[in-house]
């Protein structure tokens, strides 16, 4: 995994800002850091503030990093990815430690000076399974699952106890701030700062914002985001935000689609058609079903759990998921990053198998990917392969014919790609509507970054 080329920031004009944000930088807390998403968000924290330590305006002043969760085995192993990764980036950018270290002459070699800078990183990290330690921080970032009630209850055992009236960080993509703000009792200092998965890598963040929040606390989120190189997309605090309001509904049409299909076909190869269709037919990095797969169902499941009282006249629930999750078909990753079992079972990181809902097992893909593929047909020659046109610099060209032959081929495959841009178009244009969305182009940055889409799903191609 390699990071983004973090440089130092130029000094700030006005001093003020950077007094605010230096302060805040300096203790910090991050919950749930042995996580998948919080291990990324401590390593991105840990090198923008040894970034700012290593300034000479700074020289003297203090910066500690809290690495906080309940595993004493994910903490020993988040350590050493943390200096893994330090060491990458310190290699990416040596021209510019060498500026940062000019006032040490007997560091003279670029192992020397990496070495150092690695040292200097993992001075900052505090590792320890005690909530205790956030009491003095500043500054703390939430990365605990998607469980409304649990971070209620760490964001206010921290507040309570800490006498600095620190800002809260959240990394939740579903659940709404404004209500964490009330049920903690935190007057205004929260906001949702979403990192995507996997946050070291992903350049998209969502900042959701409430109306009590301190204008100086936006202003530290957008300047913090800048110094990480990451792109801010602003959401309104409704539930699911951009990111996960198009993704849930993205998937349960998806779920619906295949279940539609029952009458032509056994669901396990109706999800495989689905799942190839938003894969190939509509050049997607990868289908619909195995993006639930990656996320994780019983995470999807619990996101519209969250979605669903905040949506009248909507409703957010699949019995499918239900079922499966039930007999614990949950998907998401192991420790070392591989895939787990979910609607597809994966041999090297690819699918080969389908889940079959009746007996629990998996059935080969290759006992029917022939019969199929032969029912979807081909897609059309002018539509490309993602990874082909993800490299189209005028994708125009490309996509307006790509949409035109898949409006009138006679393929079974077509016809259902051009049914889910349909659908795609609309939930994006929704979020907009329902004020979820400032602008339609905040909505195509999200699918584009955050989903790493070829083109946004509010196009002039349908």
């Amino acid at each position: 995994m390699l990071l983004p080329n973090h440089q130092p920031q130029p000094l700030n004009p006005n001093p003020k800002p950077l007094m605010e944000y230096i302060h805040r930088i300096q203790k910090v807390s991050v919950i749930g850091a042995a996580g998948k998403m919080g291990s990324g968000i401590l390593l991105l924290t840990a090198i923008e503030m040894a970034d700012q330590m290593l300034k000479p305006e700074n020289k003297g002043k203090t910066f500690v990093l809290n690495a906080i969760d309940t595993s004493d085995e994910g903490l020993i192993g988040l350590v050493n990815y943390v200096r893994s990764q330090v060491l990458k980036a310190a290699e990416k950018k040596i021209v510019a430690l060498r500026k940062l270290y000019v006032d040490k002459p007997d560091l003279i070699e670029n192992s020397d000076i990496i070495e150092a800078y690695v040292q200097d990183v993992m001075s900052v990290v505090r590792s320890t399974t005690r909530i205790e330690a956030a009491y003095d921080s500043t500054l703390v970032f939430e990365a605990v699952s998607e469980n409304m009630v649990l971070k209620e209850k760490l964001f206010r055992q921290i507040n309570e106890n800490n006498s600095g009236k620190p800002w809260f960080f959240t990394n939740t993509s579903s659940v709404p701030i404004g209500g964490l703000n009330i049920n903690a009792a935190l007057e205004g200092r929260i906001l949702g700062f979403h990192f995507y998965n996997p946050p070291a890598v992903q350049k998209l963040v969502e900042l959701i914002t409430i109306s009590e929040n301190p204008a100086e606390m936006i202003e530290f989120a957008n300047k913090f985001a800048a110094n990480l190189r990451k792109t801010v997309i602003p959401s309104n605090d409704i539930a699911g935000f951009i990111g996960n309001g198009h993704f849930m509904r993205d998937a349960l049409f998806g779920i619906k689609e295949s279940e539609s299909l029952i009458d032509l076909m056994p669901l396990h190869e109706a999800i495989y058609c689905i799942d190839r269709v938003t894969r190939d037919f509509l050049s997607r990095p990868m289908g619909i079903f195995q993006l639930v797969d990656y996320v994780g169902l019983d995470v999807v499941q619990f996101i519209l759990r969250v979605m669903q009282p905040h949506m009248t006249g909507e409703i957010l629930h699949s019995s499918l998921l239900d079922e499966l999750v039930l007999s614990g078909v949950n998907g998401g990753q192991f420790s070392d990053g591989s895939q787990k079992d979910g609607f597809f079972r994966y041999q090297k990181g690819k699918p080969v198998a389908v889940i079959d809902k009746l007996t629990g097992s998996y059935i080969q893909i290759d006992t029917f990917r022939e019969t199929a593929d032969s029912w979807l047909g081909a897609a059309p020659t002018e539509v490309l392969p993602w990874k082909t046109l993800v490299k189209v610099a005028d994708k125009d060209k490309v996509l307006i014919p790509a949409f035109k032959a898949l409006r009138v081929s006679p393929a079974k495959g077509a016809g259902l790609a051009v049914a889910y841009a349909l659908n795609s178009l609309k939930v994006a244009r929704k979020l907009v509507n329902d004020g979820v969305a400032h602008t339609e182009k905040d909505v195509n940055t999200v699918l584009l970054t955050g989903f790493f889409h070829a083109y946004g799903p509010i196009n002039e191609y349908l």
